[in-house]
């Protein structure tokens, strides 16, 4: 095994570990860029669902505020 180590050098060795932390850096940034869209998603959710709501609110009180017929 020592022979690939000769052959290879220390710098493969180190420029591969480097290769490794940044991959494993981009997939941590990746998966807080899901999160945070998650988490937008989310609220536009709850904000489109009040504001719906609210609608529905003001619809049905305009349609009981008038004369029936």
């Amino acid at each position: 095994m020592s022979i690939w180590y000769k052959a290879a050098g220390w710098g493969t060795v180190f420029a591969i570990l480097a290769l490794i932390v940044t991959l494993l850096k981009q997939i941590i940034a990746f998966i807080g860029f899901l999160t945070f869209a998650i988490k937008i998603l989310v609220v536009l959710a709850f904000v489109a669902l009040i504001v719906g709501v609210g609608f529905m609110v003001i619809r049905s009180w305009n349609a009981s505020r008038q004369p029936k017929n």
